[in-house]
């Protein structure tokens, strides 16, 4: 049986990444890949993603409880987005460069402008799940 903190995480990953798969396909046909390339290269990124987001979270969730911040105040939150963000830019971008076949400092100036656009993302999306879900367990 899974826990209500796992059955969140894996809501949260599934909504956060659909939308995120339309979100980097759309960006990265505007900046001139072929939408045929892009789409799986987003699907890719994404399962990486959830991955990620599952350990991630995990990890962050565990410094809440254990530093015993309670709610989670706008610092908290950009300190979470970066985290999360800073470890997929790790992650993603030598497959960026190997999948579409840029240089790795294109690719990862490429992924640079992804970045700043799901800081953005990621926060709202955070914020606004929390408001429609509750905040986990570890910040109530």
């Amino acid at each position: 049986m899974l826990s209500s903190a796992m059955k969140r995480r894996i809501g949260y990953s599934l909504s956060y990444e659909g939308i995120a798969i339309i979100c980097s396909t759309t960006i990265l046909t505007l900046l001139g890949n072929d939408p045929i390339r892009s789409l799986p290269l987003s699907i890719g990124t994404s399962v990486i993603a959830i991955i990620w987001n599952l350990i991630w979270n995990s990890i962050f969730e565990f410094m809440e409880k254990r530093l015993g911040w309670k709610g989670r105040p706008i610092g908290v939150r950009v300190l979470h987005a970066i985290g999360f963000e800073g470890g997929l830019t790790v992650i993603c971008t030598p497959l960026l460069a190997w999948w579409l076949n840029l240089p790795l400092l294109t690719a990862f100036f490429t992924q640079i402008g992804l970045l700043a656009f799901f800081l953005i993302y990621t926060y709202i999306f955070n914020y606004s799940f929390d408001r429609l879900f509750g905040l986990p367990e570890s910040a109530s």
